[in-house]
């Protein structure tokens, strides 16, 4: 069984521009099609892989309401790919990653570019699973409400 769902739409802004749009994760409360993320923590633009970036987030199913999440990206290939893991602190304040990536791949398209959008949860471990948590935690609607906020935003730059 597949444990990656994607969602691909044409943006007619460069890629260039689209890419810069993902790096900033000031942007990404605004791009978020589930409603879930609130804000940033960390506005330093993504440039490298192994970042660290933290999100204020809210679900009503979450035993917390609000909580916040930590995540490292994995993938960082300027202007073509980006891609985080979501995890958390540990209480000992080390990283601890759910084994779930987010990964925009971009590709040119006349003037504009072509966005795919992935939710992959293949690497999440049996231990994480158990808890009870349905993958992937999100309607099949998210990725498209997702990728068409991120057109709204870079065609609007």
């Amino acid at each position: 069984m597949a444990e990656v769902v994607s969602a691909t739409r044409v943006v007619d802004a460069p890629v260039e521009r689209v890419f810069a749009v993902l790096a900033d994760p000031a942007a990404h409360a605004a791009i978020d099609g589930t409603g879930w993320v609130q804000a940033c923590v960390d506005p330093a633009p993504l440039s490298e892989a192994g970042q660290l970036f933290r999100m204020d987030m809210h679900h009503d199913e979450h035993p917390d309401g609000d909580y916040q999440v930590l995540n490292k990206v994995e993938v960082f290939s300027a202007p073509h790919a980006i891609g985080w893991l979501t995890g958390s602190r540990k209480p000992d304040g080390e990283p601890e990653f759910g084994g779930w990536l987010w990964r925009y791949d971009l590709r040119r398209a006349g003037s504009g570019a072509e966005v795919t959008l992935s939710y992959d949860w293949s690497g999440v471990p049996q231990y994480v699973r158990d808890r009870g948590i349905r993958f992937p935690p999100f309607g099949p609607e998210h990725l498209g409400n997702s990728l068409r906020h991120l057109a709204e935003l870079a065609e609007s730059r």
